[in-house]
């Protein structure tokens, strides 16, 4: 659907590594696919001091590289080019918003975009109250005849008080209606494509329960390690990287209730019930719930690697974890009983990210001891990569007898032929022009994934007998995660990056 509503959208932090990599080439994308406004501007601000021509060919370089569309007509990419302009200013100089009101006067009369403002902050969190007031001090939180929109990147607090705190503090300046908190998962094809399959479909939806599931699982993996963010990484780790915010808003839409209409606050108020239906995990019961994991120095295809606390900017002593597996439970009618466990992990076999639904056994084994498999159906939905969804079932091997085997029944994205599939940063910038914020987080639902994650937080930071445990870099974590599952014959699933395979010693 193309923006209908000329605008300008306000990049905060525009000479960054996010506005190369990912906001400028997906506007571009969106660009090509004629889905931007008639009328449309992008204004960069920093403090580096470019002028429109110097920033344009800047980013011009970041469109050839990570734009998924070809650049390969100059028109095209030109004519994307000239909506771009700079305006340098101090972010914390309450006097520097004048110029850029001055500016966006300017860009708003030449390109009659009616006074609809997009603010992306692309920025570091210390500074979003600070913009936020500085554009208040100007007035450009006001929706004087054109919208005015906020755009807030992660991590949005740091626990629960600060995430409250700046809740508050954002609230002050701009309407919850206003705020639109971007997580990137949720941009994912198929992260919206669980809703249709579980929502379209009349083979799914009534089997979405604890009367038939055994037990719900989600990894979200990367194979690289920290790299040169130790000293970031280090004061966030794997919990507050991803856990708290992609992990949980992914348990969200898995564990929902059906919508009344497909409509962003009758989406965000289900995914909301299931965080308050979260049964807290007590500090003295942590251990018990929940294992952390840092990688160790390990060789991988004949490469040596390093150890988590070899790498650059991390203390010697960190027991920041890079790897967290989690058990819990959601209480209510639907989840009652069904354990849910999630895990997230650096330096991992394989990228990936993918939604795993255990269905129960047959209540009487018809073919026991004849089994190739366990029994146990499985629906995986892979998020990335090799987009697509899986079926284990068992199927008769041909001839004598009632051999039963595993059999894998799958679709695949690039099986559509042609289809073009968006970047997640394509879509949800296009829907915020659209001023959709059905993908976005809203200010409750973050307080109380929160809410949920702090007792696990100030145990691990109270209790120093709490283990960290080490896993070679390269392989699935510490073994005792797998002690978590529950159930005979029961582990975490060993995914390949394709989809179609699986096991332990999967590789890239």
């Amino acid at each position: 659907m193309k923006a209908d509503q000329n605008q300008i959208v306000v990049i905060f932090g525009a000479s960054g590594d996010l506005t190369n990599r990912k906001l400028i080439p997906s506007l571009y994308d969106l660009h090509v696919q004629n889905l931007l406004p008639d009328c449309f501007a992008v204004l960069g601000v920093s403090r580096t001091k470019f002028s429109d021509e110097a920033f344009r060919e800047k980013v011009r370089q970041g469109i050839i590289d990570f734009a998924k569309k070809p650049t390969d007509d100059e028109a095209v990419l030109d004519t994307f080019i000239q909506m771009l302009y700079y305006q340098p200013i101090d972010t914390k100089s309450v006097d520097d918003y004048g110029v850029l009101n001055t500016r966006l006067e300017e860009l708003n009369a030449s390109c009659n975009t009616g006074g609809n403002y997009i603010f992306y902050m692309s920025t570091p969190p210390s500074l979003y109250e600070v913009i936020a007031n500085n554009l208040a001090a100007h007035k450009l939180n006001k929706e004087k005849g054109g919208f005015r929109r906020l755009i807030v990147e992660k991590p949005f607090g740091y626990n629960l008080k600060t995430a409250q705190e700046l809740n508050k503090k954002l609230l002050r300046r701009f309407k919850e209606h206003q705020i639109y908190r971007i997580d990137h998962y949720l941009g994912k094809e198929t992260v919206q494509n669980l809703l249709v399959t579980r929502f379209s479909n009349g083979i799914f939806e009534p089997l979405w329960n604890n009367k038939y599931i055994h037990h719900v699982e989600i990894t979200s993996a990367e194979s690289i390690g920290v790299g040169d963010r130790g000293g970031y990484y280090d004061g966030s780790g794997a919990m507050r990287d991803m856990i708290q915010n992609h992990l949980l808003q992914i348990v969200g839409m898995t564990a929902m209730e059906p919508p009344s209409v497909i409509e962003s606050n009758s989406i965000r108020n289900e995914i909301l019930k299931v965080f308050q239906s979260l049964r807290p995990i007590k500090e003295e019961e942590v251990a018990n719930f929940v294992i952390r994991g840092q990688y160790t120095s390990s060789t991988i295809k004949g490469e040596k690697v390093k150890g988590y606390r070899e790498e650059k900017g991390v203390p010697e002593e960190s027991r920041t974890p890079t790897f967290v597996g989690m058990k819990f439970y959601i209480d209510n009618w639907r989840w009652g009983g069904v354990p849910f466990y999630i895990r997230s992990g650096k330096r991992l076999p394989t990228r990936v990210a993918e939604i795993v639904i255990h269905f129960k056994r047959t209540p009487h084994r018809l073919f026991e001891g004849l089994q190739g498999f366990d029994g146990h159906n499985q629906l995986i939905i892979r998020i990335q990569p090799d987009e697509g969804i899986l079926l284990k079932f068992g199927l008769k091997v041909p001839g004598m007898g009632f051999e039963v085997e595993k059999v894998n029944m799958d679709f695949q994205y690039k099986d559509l032929g042609g289809q073009y599939v968006p970047s997640a940063y394509e879509r949800l910038l296009l829907d915020a022009m659209l001023g959709d914020s059905t993908l976005y987080a809203r200010g409750d639902a973050v307080e109380a994934a929160w809410e949920f994650i702090d007792p696990i937080l100030n145990a691990w930071e109270k209790d120093d007998s709490i283990p960290v445990y080490g896993y070679p870099a390269g392989t699935w974590g510490p073994e005792v995660a797998d002690m978590m599952i529950e159930g005979e014959g029961m582990h975490w699933r060993y995914p390949c990056a394709n989809l179609a395979n699986d096991g332990e010693f999967c590789e890239l």
